[in-house]
């Protein structure tokens, strides 16, 4: 029984050392100095910019890549 929790708990660690490698590879800076999209190269509109400075992405390229995230390549 031990052994078996051992087990389980390395999967753990394992997928929780994976996750945070996987943030960090994704992460991006801060700023944006063109104000395009990084993705499809549109200028990101205004009102956006205002919301979220520095963002790096129009809102339907940021929706495609947080499900991309989440979900994995469809």
């Amino acid at each position: 029984m031990a052994d078996d929790m051992e087990f389980v708990q390395g999967i753990n660690e394992q997928h929780r050392v994976d996750s945070l490698a996987e943030q960090v590879r994704n992460r991006e800076p801060d700023d944006n100095e063109t104000g395009e999209c990084i993705d499809c190269y549109e200028v990101i509109p205004e009102e956006r910019q205002r919301a979220k400075p520095g963002c790096r992405r129009c809102i339907t390229c940021q929706e495609a890549h947080e499900i991309h995230l989440h979900w994995g390549p469809l």
